[in-house]
């Protein structure tokens, strides 16, 4: 059995995870601050992925990184960077469609923490980055834990906007996704299975882990 297509996922999931950590969390502070019409619109944006087809996100990213034209050309021109059928052009697929899954746990849990708990950090002399850094986010464990989860778990079963994007070439895009339905083409219901059943574990595992963290910080100091 070729493990190839497990590694790759596992390795893009990783790298987005890791890219969302960075770019989402004061994003999500950003966006729990507050309400205004354009923070209405961007939050719609980003929320889109939840009720697009992935194929229509990943048609749209197809068009604009392609290199005959658009933003594509213009990459490949100036940079001498590809993102159509790529590792990298599947990262930035996998980032914009997982970004409303670190960003909303995120976003909500900040919303419900009381405002005099960052008051008082401003009160101590601490500044705004001190106070999300060292006094916000060790206030919604569960909820960074849960964002966490589940955008690696939801990286690991990405298909149509991997697909479209990246296509289905062997040790550079070829996902574990893509590697089962590849199977199935070819009647390989055995390949498939083998494939299938590894992503089930580490999905089942990840997400089990979630509950029993989130069990074990909801008891109270008196259980």
């Amino acid at each position: 059995m070729d493990l190839t297509p497990i590694w790759l996922t596992l390795k893009l999931a990783g790298i987005t995870t890791l890219l969302l950590l960075i770019i989402g969390l004061p994003f999500a502070w950003w966006l729990s601050r507050g309400r205004s019409f354009f923070k209405i619109m961007i939050e719609t944006i980003i929320t889109m992925p939840l009720v697009l087809p992935p194929s229509v996100l990943g048609f749209y990213l197809l068009l604009a990184f392609s290199p005959q034209h658009g933003v594509g050309k213009w990459l490949q021109e100036v940079f001498n960077v590809q993102f159509v059928f790529s590792f990298q052009g599947l990262v930035l697929a996998s980032v914009l469609y997982s970004v409303p899954f670190m960003v909303g746990p995120v976003k909500s849990a900040l919303q419900q923490l009381p405002p005099a708990l960052a008051e008082a950090s401003y009160t101590l002399g601490k500044t705004e980055w001190q106070t999300f850094r060292y006094v916000l986010l060790p206030n919604i464990k569960p909820s960074l834990l849960t964002a966490t989860v589940l955008t690696f778990a939801h990286t690991l079963g990405e298909f149509g906007v991997v697909l479209m994007i990246g296509g289905n070439i062997p040790g550079i895009t070829r996902v574990a996704s893509i590697a089962v339905y590849d199977s199935v083409e070819r009647q390989d219901y055995a390949m498939a299975n083998n494939y299938s059943l590894i992503l089930f574990a580490i999905t089942f595992v990840l997400v089990i882990t979630v509950f029993v963290f989130n069990k074990y910080q909801a008891k109270s100091p008196l259980e």
